[in-house]
Order: structure tokens, then sequence, then C-alpha cells
């Protein structure tokens, strides 16, 4: 299994009462372009090259937004401030999955063919440590109590790593091939989209174990969870479609059909946003009504998405 066979969009969700302070952005593996995408049914900007197969973008203070590039062994870091790629810097490995720590001066990267996740200083890329995990690590989330959760694609489990000392803790069966994270607002709820299970697992972080599985079907690539915490949604690549369902029971509020092979999905204020890989777009789904409003052309290959956050968390 390749990376580029299993990709998955980074879920950022702003909490109850912030402020977007940045437009979504869009990073396409075929062009190897970030695009940022107004707070309307536009792009705001022309796209920025960013290097070769980008894979995964992810957010840190002041701005700046992480990505890995796998076959470039390398990552790239861009101020949205700026609207600029400001510095790159090489990785020893491939690295894929990535998480930026709170204060913006580590990045935690999983190196998907080492089935070890490196963490590395966010000024200049150099190696400060490395901790084993399963096979092929996929997305990386880090709570704010300094736990790393891992979802280890070819091992059936999400590795939990303490952050600080660069140990795992724990390992969690989920579903097969697990591949998307997202916490909710308490971070006492994990979602794992599992690929090939066509489910998603709900994990208890604070006992570190599966407490239900959401039967979604088909492909599930991407989740997101809603502001409130009340509702997850999944993208199903192999369908089409978004899947949301309650986050209580997981019984299907909607299925909103959007373009081809849609993979990362995430939240910004009242809209979700879903990036089809083989439509090369966009989909804005609404909220409020669970419906698509619009559909945004970008550069080729749209897999991952991101909000820039302004300040610390």
């Amino acid at each position: 299994m390749t990376w580029r066979c299993a990709l998955v969009g980074l879920l950022v969700v702003l909490g109850a009462g912030g402020v977007q302070a940045s437009p979504v952005y869009v990073a396409s593996q075929g062009a190897g372009t970030l695009v940022a995408l107004a707070p309307g049914p536009s792009v705001s900007a022309s796209p920025v090259v960013v290097g070769r197969s980008p894979a995964q973008v992810a957010p840190g203070p002041n701005g700046l937004l992480y990505l890995t590039h796998p076959d470039a062994r390398q990552i790239s870091v861009f101020d949205a401030r700026r609207g600029s790629l400001v510095r790159t810097f090489p990785v020893d490995g491939q690295p894929f999955g990535i998480a930026v720590s709170a204060d913006g001066a580590r990045l935690f990267v999983g190196d998907w063919a080492g089935d070890r996740v490196m963490r590395l200083s966010a000024e200049t890329g150099a190696l400060e440590g490395t901790v084993s995990v399963g096979k092929e690590p996929a997305a990386l989330v880090l709570d704010r109590r300094g736990r790393l959760y891992v979802a280890d694609r070819e091992s059936r489990q999400v590795s939990v790593v303490d952050s600080l000392r660069l140990e795992r803790i724990a390992t969690i069966p989920v579903g097969e091939a697990p591949f998307a994270l997202a916490l909710d607002p308490t971070e006492d709820r994990l979602y794992v989209a599992n690929v090939r299970s066509g489910t998603v697992s709900v994990i208890d972080t604070v006992a570190s174990r599966t407490i239900a599985t959401f039967a979604i079907g088909g492909m599930p690539y991407g989740v997101a969870v809603s502001p409130d915490g009340g509702l997850i949604l999944v993208t199903n690549q192999q369908g089409g479609t978004l899947v949301v369902v309650d986050a209580t029971d997981g019984m299907r509020r909607a299925t909103v059909p959007v373009g081809r092979y849609p993979e990362g999905v995430v939240i910004a204020e009242a809209s979700a946003y879903v990036a089809n890989w083989f439509s090369d777009s966009v989909s804005v789904i609404d909220m409020a009504t669970l419906r698509e409003t619009a559909r945004i052309a970008v550069p080729d290959g749209p897999r991952s998405l991101a909000v820039a956050r302004g300040g610390d968390r």
C-alpha cells in the first residue's frame, strides 16, 4: 500500500464563539499547490506552488501552515499572513501525517514507511527524537494534554503517545485501515474513520478504549466533528458523498452528494468543506441545512484542507 492510495484531509474545527481569521486552505497533490478559498463560493487568491505531491497540511500558531511531502521527503512552511512559502526542510523518512504543538515550537510527523513518529523543531526541522508506532502511520492528532493519537493504518489500531516523553502509552484496537482522526470539542471522544471496514470507531480518550462503532458504508476517508460536538461528518470516497451522523448514537442525519472521491473535510464557522480528489473541486456544505451550496474549482488533485490560526490556541 502506497501513501498515494490512502490520503485524508486534516480536520480543523473552530471553537464555539471563535472567529475565522483566515480562509480555508486546500492542498492539491497533483498540482503541488496550496490555494485559499474566500469565506464564500470562490477562490480568494492565486495558487501558490509548495512542492511536489503535498500529502497533509496542518495549522500552527500565527498563521503558519505546515505541509508534508512524502515523495520529496520534505516539509514546507507557508505563511498565510504573507500568502507565501517561507521555508522548506528535508526529512529523514517519508513524512505523511502531521500535528503541531500548541506553542508552535515542535512538529510531530508520521514516517509512513518507517512505522514511527518523529518530533522535529518547527523552525529548523532538526530531529529531536522518534517513537515506534504501528504500520503506515496516517493521521495524527494532538490534544491539550499532550497526548498524540496516531492512526496506524495497517495495524488496525490507534497508538497513543506521550508527546513530551516520546513514549507510546497505549494501543487501541479499531476497524480495518484506520486513517482519519477527529477529536470532539471536549477531547473526551476520538472518532476514527476505518477505510476498509466502512465504519467509524468511537474512542473514549479517558479510558483509552473503543466504546462504539458507527456504520457508514463505502470507504470512510475523512472525518470532522461539528463545533457543538453533536454531529460527525464522514467523507465516503467510494460513494461520492458526505455522510452526517449523530455523535450520540451514530444514527444517520444526512447523506450529501459531493464530487468524485471526496477525501479531506474541515468545518469553518457555518460551513463544511470537502476536497473532491477526482473532481478537482471543493464542495461547500451548509451546516444548518446539510446541503451542498457551492462547488469550487481548484487545482489538480485536492486532498487535504486546513484553516490557518491567527494566534495561539
